[in-house]
């Protein structure tokens, strides 16, 4: 009986053990296959990132050895708005307006900005009213159902040179001149590349041809501009005295299509300042708070007396 006993507990020692050994066997090979598939998946992934890498670079590869592609590159300006604190010259914008009106409303438009804008800005209600005035608007219908020219008055916006964009191309050989009001913002290097464009005009350089109707600014990508050179001295009288340079005028008229680009300019810059106060102060009596109250427990002492005995 003994010996049966023992047959049978050697029997099920077995019949374990074969088991754990295949169990085993069977973790192992599973562990095996998800540590191939893993390192599968990771070289797939780095395959196809690195096609798609190489396949963008190829794709996008456009790097020209000329630099005239892109434009000289402009330099920095101290433009008496950058500053964090510092707002805008309110007589360069007068002069600056002055400067679109005779010399840059002949072709470009403005139109995001009303005759009422100007109004605290550069002039007097009486002096934007005015200037609207001397603009007729279509208006209408009228009773009759027929539209009819009228004044200006602030709330219209600027006028327009053209009646359409097709009337603008067949007045500028094809190329369209395009709207000042985001000009600033519209184009890389904001202030100074407008500033640079407008001043930059010079003869082309040996081995540059430029086709008949344009004009060679190396600002400009590609060098050749539609726009001709329209800046000269003396080409406008500003009405409080300064002299009318070139240099001058491309620094006012950029004045004002920065301020046009950004009318709100210099009230965020007062409210942020106002913010920037008012979050200090509460940050430093948040602190001083949080100190006198957890004063108390920072500076408590616990003593121990033992017991006397």
């Amino acid at each position: 009986m003994f010996a049966r006993l023992s047959a049978q507990t050697a029997s099920r020692s077995v019949h374990q053990l074969s088991r754990t050994t295949i169990q085993a066997r069977f973790a192992s090979t599973n562990a095996t296959a998800v540590q191939s598939n893993t390192k599968h998946i990771t070289a797939f992934t780095a395959a196809a990132a690195g096609a798609t890498g190489l396949g963008y670079l190829y794709m996008t590869s456009t790097v020209s050895a000329n630099l005239a592609d892109d434009g000289l590159h402009v330099a920095k300006h101290p433009w008496s708005h950058r500053g964090l604190t510092e707002t805008f010259d309110h007589a360069s914008i007068r002069r600056g307006y002055q400067v679109y009106k005779e010399v840059c409303s002949a072709c470009h438009t403005l139109n995001l900005i009303a005759w009422r804008n100007l109004v605290g800005v550069s002039h007097s209600t009486e002096e934007a009213k005015a200037m609207a005035l001397e603009v007729e608007y279509t208006d209408g219908p009228n009773d009759q159902g027929e539209m009819f020219q009228r004044p200006g008055k602030l709330s219209d916006y600027f006028p327009r040179p053209y009646p359409n964009d097709e009337a603008a191309r067949a007045s500028n050989a094809g190329a369209l001149p395009p709207d000042l009001s985001l000009i600033t913002k519209a184009r890389h290097g904001g202030d100074d590349y407008i500033f640079s464009l407008l001043t930059g005009y010079c003869d082309a350089p040996a081995g540059v041809e430029v086709r008949e109707g344009l004009s060679y600014n190396p600002y400009f990508p590609g060098g050749a501009i539609a726009m001709a050179r329209v800046l000269y001295d003396d080409l406008v009288e500003y009405e409080d005295g300064t002299p009318a340079t070139a240099s001058q005028m491309a620094k006012d008229v950029v004045t004002f299509l920065s301020w046009a680009a950004e009318p709100e300019h210099d009230e965020r810059k007062k409210l942020g300042m106002k913010a920037m106060i008012i979050l200090v102060s509460l940050t430093g009596l948040s602190i001083w708070l949080k100190r006198f109250k957890w004063s108390t427990l920072k500076t408590r002492k616990i003593v121990y007396s033992p017991p006397h005995h």
